[in-house]
């Protein structure tokens, strides 16, 4: 009996690793969900983009999907925890805007984070400019729900909001409840009358800024960053010269990184065999 026992498991040794041989075949390619998210965005590939694979070889079988805003250390370790090696990220993973990674050469923060990912197999790619090219932008849609926006806005897509006259004071606390955990950069009179508002996720520059404080139905631009001596100091003189306007600065991760969440969601309805998750990266600092 004992070795009949033993022989049919010896039968069932080659089905057993067949199977499993067969499962992983199955699974898709990290190439392959990439070029089917960008096929769905319903763009044309672009000749020019800092959209691609930052670390990992294209031919790895993906067993799951995290979003994220940033591939931090973190980040990195809780898809780890989840058995998820495909690492869809809006910014950076190299701290900079191309992921050059020349400048880090023998920088032990650098060597650290790439010997993690290799070691653990894991396929890096940038979503950043594809997201915004969804139809309506994705990482717009992500950050009018995460505002709960959505009636305010004169139309999908659009950056503009207009709600029931309230003071800039009012525009902060609202916007503070939204993110407690962060402070704001503003410059403005607390007073002020505010109807109409521009949301401008991220950093898309000084000007993109200014050219919608230079409309006269807008009130208030909510911004992620920019350089302090730019669009500031415009808002400054103008209010000095008491013009209607004000700027806040909630933060570039606050401003973009509700986005990822909605671009996990849209990936969840044509990527349904394996599981797609998003993992906040979260402000990189706190305030004092």
């Amino acid at each position: 009996m004992k070795n009949t026992i033993v022989y049919y498991f010896i039968l069932l040794i080659p089905l057993v690793l067949s199977s499993q041989s067969t499962a992983k075949n199955n699974l898709k390619s990290a190439q392959e969900i990439i070029d089917q998210i960008i096929l769905r965005t319903g763009t044309e590939r672009l000749k020019s983009t800092v959209d691609k694979i930052i670390v990992g070889d294209p031919e790895t079988p993906v067993k799951g999907v995290v979003s994220c805003m940033f591939a931090t250390m973190e980040v990195l370790e809780k898809a780890v925890a989840i058995n998820a090696n495909l690492i869809i990220t809006h910014e950076p993973t190299f701290y900079n805007h191309f992921d050059n990674t020349e400048p880090f050469k023998d920088d032990l923060i650098f060597e650290t984070k790439m010997k993690y990912i290799l070691d653990y197999e894991l396929v890096v790619w940038r979503f950043h400019d594809y997201v915004h090219r969804i139809k309506n932008d994705g990482i717009l849609m992500g950050m009018v729900k995460k505002l709960g926006w959505e009636e305010q806005q004169l139309e999908k897509g659009s950056l503009k909001f207009n709600f029931p006259t309230m003071s800039l004071a009012d525009l902060l606390k609202n916007l503070k409840k939204t993110f407690p955990k962060n402070s704001f950069y503003v410059v403005g009179k607390p007073e002020m009358a505010v109807t109409s508002v521009a949301l401008v996720p991220g950093a898309p520059g000084s000007m993109r800024q200014i050219n919608l404080l230079q409309d006269p139905e807008i009130d208030v631009v909510v911004g992620g960053e920019v350089s302090q001596w730019e669009t500031y100091e415009y808002v400054r003189d103008a209010v000095k010269q008491n013009q209607n306007k004000a700027i806040v600065f909630i933060g570039h991760v606050n401003s973009e990184e509700s986005g990822m969440i909605y671009a996990a969601e849209w990936i969840q309805n044509f990527i349904k065999d394996i599981p797609v998750t998003f993992i906040p990266s979260d402000s990189s600092y706190w305030s004092y």
